[in-house]
């Protein structure tokens, strides 16, 4: 691919369930099948050069969910992590995670902080899971931390109290599914972003599919505001 990689792309995968019931399956089958493409897409943006891949795992608001269903996503959860701590590894690839996961269980935590431990030095790319995740609520608690270190409100200090603090900002938002609309994902970081919105289901998206994006993005003119 000849297409110039951009440094951060930020995908909110939805439409798992979708593909599911479309396929008389449980929501669930569908969950499972797109943690399948995450490797693949994290991978390919590994091997192309994209620096930064943040993806909306878990949101604030999906604790409405089913009860059954939130329990099947946290199990999965863990499992990827660690199904996938050898493939971070060897892509000399870094795990980061934004939102608050406090309000996780103490295992899942525990999991979580351990690949971000053992991924720490990958270099190559850096894959962000948003995980409990609102970007109003990233806001505030920026603006919280803010008060307590008796600092000046201002963008600078915002920025830089953020749970993507250090990561350059979002060149590059796809969502799946065919829904148009941020869903309080990244709304600070996504300013001067090129969004994308695409009818593919998160598990039918591929490496092919992100390249065209990628090519489109690189035909685009990036004014931040200019003439």
């Amino acid at each position: 691919m000849n297409n110039i990689a951009p440094s951060h792309i930020a995908i909110i995968m939805d439409g798992n369930g979708r593909w599911a019931k479309e396929r008389n399956l449980k929501r669930t089958a569908g969950h499972s099948a797109g943690a399948e493409v995450i490797r693949e897409i994290t991978t390919h943006c590994s091997y192309i050069g994209v620096k930064y891949l943040t993806l909306y795992a878990f949101s604030t608001e999906n604790w409405k969910r089913p009860k059954l269903e939130v329990e099947f996503l946290m199990k999965l959860l863990e499992k990827y992590l660690k199904q996938e701590l050898p493939i971070f590894i060897e892509n000399n690839i870094k795990l980061r995670t934004i939102g608050d996961t406090s309000r996780f269980s103490k295992s899942l935590q525990k999991v979580i902080k351990q690949t971000e431990e053992k991924t720490k030095n990958g270099t190559k790319l850096t894959q962000v899971l948003a995980l409990n995740y609102g970007s109003k609520d990233e806001i505030v608690r920026a603006v919280k931390r803010l008060n307590e270190k008796k600092l000046e409100v201002n963008e600078e200090n915002i920025e830089a109290n953020l749970d993507t603090s250090g990561m350059p900002n979002v060149d590059i938002l796809i969502r799946t599914s065919g829904e148009v609309r941020l869903s309080n994902y990244l709304l600070w970081q996504n300013a001067y972003a090129e969004m994308f919105f695409t009818s593919t289901y998160w598990p039918d998206f591929n490496k092919n599919e992100l390249d065209d994006i990628i090519s489109d993005f690189n035909n685009r003119e990036r004014r931040f505001g200019g003439i």
